[in-house]
């Protein structure tokens, strides 16, 4: 045989080679798998949440009554300050607005003076709490906004009041 009959039989033959050959087939490239984070649970135990301020029973208790012509916070309205308290030392971008308010009785002046010392009253027990000054704001009403019209002690109770309103919870 000539060379060129062997090469021309080799190239046949590696020709059929490839040809009978299996196919293999390219699979792609596996993804790479997404990076896990494993993040430490945050430490919420015990932690009021913003779902409390309508499940809990101590949270949503938001007025706190006062005698006639009294601002100091009485000691049935601790157990409530404490809740308050803790939920602002729980949740640092809380905010609240206390509504000091008055019965009907005493100039609108004094009425307006009066529902801000209960405003500043209740403040102040929150931030002996815990909460931060930064989470509360105070406004007064005075007898602006009675929650009770009649004119008798029952109702006038009614309206010797902070109120508690959460802005951001």
């Amino acid at each position: 045989m000539n060379a060129t009959v062997r090469v021309s039989v080799v190239a046949l033959f590696c020709l059929a080679a490839a040809a009978c050959a299996k196919k293999q087939e390219v699979k792609p490239a596996a993804a790479p798998e997404a990076p896990t984070t494993t993040t430490a649970p945050a430490t919420t135990e015990g932690a009021f949440t913003p779902a409390d301020l309508q499940t809990n029973a101590c949270l949503r208790t938001r007025v706190i009554y006062f005698d006639f012509d009294k601002s100091d916070i009485k000691s049935e309205f601790d157990n409530i300050v404490a809740c308050h308290a803790k939920y602002l030392r729980d949740r640092p971008m809380a905010r609240m607005t206390i509504e000091g308010n008055t019965d009907e009785r005493g100039t609108r002046e004094y009425n307006l003076g009066l529902g801000e010392r209960r405003g500043n009253a209740l403040a102040s027990a929150l931030e002996a709490a815990g909460a931060s000054a930064d989470q509360i704001k105070v406004v007064s009403y005075g007898e602006e906004r009675p929650v009770c019209r009649e004119h008798n002690e029952g109702c006038w109770h009614l309206n010797r009041r902070d109120n508690i309103v959460y802005t951001t919870e």
